[in-house]
């Protein structure tokens, strides 16, 4: 099996790792950043190829802003 078909294995196994990666980290940093423990420990549990977090992003994430300004 070492030939084409395992260099393109090898090569679709590494882009999913990194496809699921980086959209957990965002997803992570988000619900850090919106203390939402339960999703960051569920998004630091499963590995779901990128399916969880961005469900997270676009779905579940609190649209609030983080931070209220006052005017003075």
């Amino acid at each position: 099996m070492k030939g084409p078909l395992f260099a393109l294995f090898v090569t679709v196994i590494i882009l999913l790792a990194l496809w699921d990666g980086v959209w957990k980290l965002i997803a992570m940093w988000k619900s850090a950043r919106h203390d939402q423990l339960a999703w960051f420990i569920c998004l630091a549990i499963f590995n779901t190829i990128g399916i969880l977090p961005i469900l997270y992003i676009f779905v579940f994430q609190k649209n609030e802003p983080l931070l209220q300004q006052t005017k003075i």
